[in-house]
């Protein structure tokens, strides 16, 4: 009787380890609902924590609490194990996905329910967003410097010169428009902000308060920075500008240790020299601390 217990209890403990569902779908990246757009669903496939290459995979997403209706996809591998699909949805909501795929000769059919939310924003850095007013503001102060700069011009020079000078101001005004330009003055000053907090540094509020002090006198010197603030909302752009300079002053610090570290390093080095170094070791830093961090575009 014993004997048979025994090899009972074997059968079972051998029937749960082949029956054992080892392979999982996580859903990668944040899935937002975008009106009249696209958004990417990204899957990571692993079977017993390792990732499965060289899948077909295919979707129905359904939403769970609502009819809509259907929605197929295919996905492509992009990584190890990392499957990508444009899906376009309705709306936001809780959604039923159905994925369906071959492995070790077998059909998979794996079921989760993912909360499709609407974004904050048009991009997020280690989670925090980059927000449409993010993007109005970095346009807003290119827009103002330009300004500055095309009225300067205009007092310098004439002729030709003047023409070439306007010109080139008409250029950046078009280029100021782009949305991937923007976006990248946001992520060099943020991401450097971050690698200057994990050195340890802050911007106290002193710091921040006299370099915006110092550029308020300078704006409010020229008629056409002080027409164009009035505009945008004085309350508005100083609680804006008093941020940015927290970023600022934060990346201003990381450049002060860059130039001391070259001085040191240089000690017979001319002034002008150093500052070209250790901007060229800024770029290279500011390259490798992008690419440390978790940057999604959407």
């Amino acid at each position: 009787m014993k004997k048979f217990l025994f090899a009972l209890a074997c059968l079972l403990f051998l029937l749960t380890a082949c029956n054992k569902d080892s392979v999982a779908v996580e859903v990668e990246k944040d899935l937002y609902y975008e009106k009249d757009a696209a958004s990417e669903l990204v899957i990571k496939i692993t079977d017993d924590n390792e990732p499965v290459s060289g899948l077909k995979v295919n979707a129905v997403l359904a939403m769970s609490d609502m009819d809509h209706g259907q929605i197929e996809a295919d996905f492509k591998e992009i990584g190890e194990g990392i499957y990508s699909s444009e899906v376009k949805l309705p709306m936001a909501g809780k959604w039923e996905i159905v994925f369906t795929f071959d492995h070790n000769g077998k059909s998979v059919e794996k079921v989760i329910t993912y909360d499709v939310k609407e974004p904050s924003g048009i991009a997020k850095i280690n989670g925090e967003w980059i927000t449409n007013e993010d993007l109005e503001f970095y346009q807003f102060i290119n827009e103002l410097h330009i300004a500055i700069n095309r009225e300067q011009d205009k007092a310098k020079y004439e002729g030709d010169e003047l023409e070439e000078a306007l010109a080139y101001w008409d250029g950046q005004e078009k280029l100021n428009q782009d949305r991937n330009q923007l976006l990248t003055q946001i992520i060099r000053l943020r991401s450097m902000a971050l690698l200057a907090l994990e050195k340890g540094h802050e911007a106290t509020q002193k710091e921040v308060t006299e370099q915006v002090k110092q550029v308020r006198t300078q704006y409010e010197a020229v008629p056409v920075a002080k027409k164009m603030i009035q505009e945008f909302g004085e309350e508005k752009f100083w609680n804006k500008e008093q941020q940015q300079y927290e970023l600022i002053v934060l990346s201003q610090k990381v450049q002060n240790d860059l130039i001391a570290q070259v001085r040191k390093e240089n000690p017979d080095v001319n002034e002008q020299e150093i500052l070209y170094l250790a901007q060229k070791q800024y770029e290279e830093l500011l390259v490798s601390q992008v690419n440390s961090l978790t940057i999604e575009l959407l």
